[in-house]
């Protein structure tokens, strides 16, 4: 990709900074509906039912009824209410007459319980932000499209991830094969990112964006490097690949069934998977949505049982979830089996928490987006200063799983471009 020349780059990069704006304003809008939905189905209507929790059967309807919804804004409204969560997230700008079907499809699957996240409906919405400026900015071609949809899509998930850093690696490794050509095309993008941050920053006080992304709060510090803590980060790292190839392949085979429908039988499987982990002793909400508010749940367990039964749910759900319709994002479902998996090592081994959220969640984001360094500037970010000493271990996980992932499911031929599981380049 060339860089635009003279007056025209520099206005792009103004314009990114002005998109920025907006996308952020956008993405916070969704994000603070889809709380708000949760909060609603989950928490005031069984109250209003007359239950401390959700009752059984709206732990098996309520996902059936986000199906409905999914499948209506597929087949009503343009865009097919976005792209499929299987295949990663994309790196096509959205037109902005897909936004309705986007946003609608988006709250029937993240509000209603299906096991997706929300960064795919994120980039989306913020990509089409970039796409409308562009139009705007009549002289922008189609290079300027894409530079402006990349600039959007970044400052809308720049809060989702911590902020410009984990967004601008991101960047960098998603578009590694540009070459030399790579910065420029990567400077509006950045800039709305940090921009965007801002705006989140400075709306915190909108319910459910006080704590983006992941946040786990009160973390005890974990001090020194062990070396029983490194193979065990090998050996998260390894399984973490083991267990996102095989929730591939499970999301493989359901789409393969093909009919849109589906997503209504696939949403009744999530709500009986749900309700079959609660017969087992788990809370059926850390079973349902992408796992974000249950990560501190998992590592705080002192139960073999319990721990297994939430990967089993969850993976089933999650699996079911990628491929039978509903859309969302695929990296804070496999960042939750990550950290699950590292959870065994806290239960069986004493291991430190802390430890146990750097290496799984650097190791399941490593495998799911086949990226190396933005999983471990993520992982270092969601545990602050008191995982500091968990970097290395954290390091080793993203490494094995990226071998593992390589292995296990190989990269096609360049003439066979995969869709892209990182997050976009130029183009609970």
């Amino acid at each position: 990709m060339q860089r635009p020349s003279g007056g025209t780059y520099l206005r792009l990069v103004g314009l990114g900074a002005a998109v920025g704006v907006p996308a952020a304003l956008v993405a916070a809008a969704f994000l603070s509906l889809v709380h708000q939905l949760q909060h609603w189905l989950w928490h005031d209507l069984p109250d209003a039912l007359g239950g401390d929790a959700p009752q059984w059967y709206l732990v098996l309807l309520l996902p059936v009824c986000g199906a409905l919804i999914v499948l209506g804004a597929r087949l009503l409204l343009p865009g097919d209410g976005g792209h499929l969560p299987l295949d990663g997230l994309s790196t096509k700008p959205t037109p902005p007459r897909h936004v309705p079907g986007v946003a609608l499809a988006a709250l029937g699957t993240l509000g209603f319980g299906a096991v997706l996240g929300p960064e795919a409906p994120v980039i989306a919405l913020g990509s089409a932000v970039g796409v409308a400026v562009s139009r705007l900015y009549r002289s922008a071609g189609e290079q300027g499209t894409a530079i402006l949809s990349n600039a959007g899509s970044f400052s809308a998930i720049s809060a989702l991830f911590g902020g410009p850093i984990v967004a601008g690696m991101l960047l960098v490794e998603g578009g590694v094969g540009i070459g030399a050509a790579l910065l420029p095309a990567l400077l509006p993008g950045l800039v709305a990112a940090a921009i965007g941050y801002l705006i989140f920053i400075g709306l915190d006080h909108w319910p459910g964006l006080g704590a983006p992304g992941l946040a786990v709060p009160d973390l005890p510090r974990y001090e020194g490097t062990h070396i029983y803590d490194l193979l065990i980060a090998i050996a998260v790292g390894a399984t973490a690949a083991v267990v996102v190839a095989a929730v591939h392949r499970l999301g493989g085979r359901v789409a393969r069934i093909g009919a849109r429908p589906l997503v209504l039988a696939g949403g009744a499987a999530v709500g009986a998977l749900a309700l079959v982990g609660d017969a087992l002793g788990a809370d059926p909400q850390d079973v349902l949505f992408s796992g974000q508010n249950s990560i501190a749940t998992v590592v705080e367990t002192d139960s073999t049982q319990l721990v297994l039964v939430l990967l089993a749910t969850k993976f089933l759900a999650y699996g079911i979830s990628l491929g039978c319709g509903f859309r969302g994002g695929p990296i804070f479902p496999a960042i939750f089996l990550g950290v699950a998996l590292a959870a065994l090592a806290v239960v069986w081994f004493d291991t430190s928490p802390t430890l146990a959220i750097a290496v799984g969640a650097s190791a399941a984001m490593a495998a799911q987006t086949r990226l190396l360094f933005s999983p471990l500037i993520f992982a270092a970010l969601l545990v602050g200063t008191a995982g500091t000493d968990a970097v290395p271990a954290a390091a080793l996980a993203s490494a094995t799983a990226w071998l593992a992932i390589s292995r296990l499911q190989p990269a096609p031929a360049p003439d066979q471009p995969a869709p892209t599981r990182s997050a976009p380049s130029p183009d609970r």
